[in-house]
């Protein structure tokens, strides 16, 4: 069996305690994370080790940031998508867990205005170049990580209130889509087709409280991958109480 989670934590210093008490509660045999907000050296890495993990991470003060902990030895590690693009944000990591590619990625937000939206959908064709050239659909690859875009209305808790906002538009949609299209299976749902489970709520107001949220957060896998998939949940639980992150964790289970 081999577990395969996601979570974006918002900041590894300030979920550091959560983190840590997730792995011992869950143990996942991998965890991709996202948004750990902080320079690779100021990763906790003792701590996430001494709780049995090997760490590879590409850190940002501040902002971004990817990360993979395992349990398994971490092998042909890639960092950024080596394109050419002058781009020093840092949202790709890849490295091989035995014979499985694991990628963690932050997909931007897209936020902001225009020039946001329009480097968000160009960082997803980025990303679907370098699995055309980097990679083979027909191998065990698990793409993971906070997507940003609620693929369908049924990953939406109110489809017509979130009608052309950003993570939820056409253009954002149809870019995840093309990515999809390499390869991909949607992991969650082939385990669970209704509506009603998000991944991501806002701070804001009472929408945690009100199961106001998104499905934003995604473990995907190639058919060789997805094939051996058992189940796949999100872990609510972790986004309750104090100090949490606006994301749940998302686990994938595969034979």
């Amino acid at each position: 069996m081999l577990k395969i989670a996601t979570w974006n934590v918002n900041s590894i210093r300030a979920r550091h305690d959560r983190v840590v008490a997730w792995l011992a509660a869950e143990q996942p045999d991998v965890l991709c994370m996202q948004e750990i907000k902080v320079e690779d050296a100021g990763f906790p890495r003792d701590s996430i080790e001494a709780a049995g993990y090997q760490c590879v991470l590409v850190g940002q003060r501040t902002y971004n940031g990817v990360a993979i902990a395992s349990k398994l030895p971490l092998t042909d590690v890639t960092i950024g998508l080596d394109d050419g693009v002058d781009d020093d944000e840092k949202r790709f990591i890849i490295a091989s867990v035995g014979d499985v590619r694991v990628a963690s990625i932050y997909v931007p937000n897209g936020g902001g205005g225009a020039e946001r939206f329009e480097y968000k959908l160009e960082w997803l064709a980025r990303l679907r170049r370098w699995l055309d050239t980097h990679a083979d659909p027909s191998k065990p690859l698990a793409l993971c990580g906070d997507f940003n875009v609620a693929p369908e209305d049924r990953d939406i808790h109110d489809p017509k209130k979130w009608e052309g906002a950003v993570l939820c538009t056409p253009e954002e949609r149809a870019a995840l889509a093309n990515v999809r299209a390499w390869g991909f299976e949607d992991v969650f749902r082939k385990h669970h087709s209704e509506p009603g489970f998000f991944s991501w709520w806002d701070y804001r107001g009472v929408s945690f409280f009100k199961d106001q949220g998104l499905r934003i957060d995604h473990v995907w896998a190639t058919p060789a991958l997805a094939s051996r998939s058992t189940d796949c949940t999100i872990d609510r639980a972790a986004r309750k109480g104090q100090n949490a992150s606006d994301h749940a964790p998302v686990t994938a289970t595969f034979a």
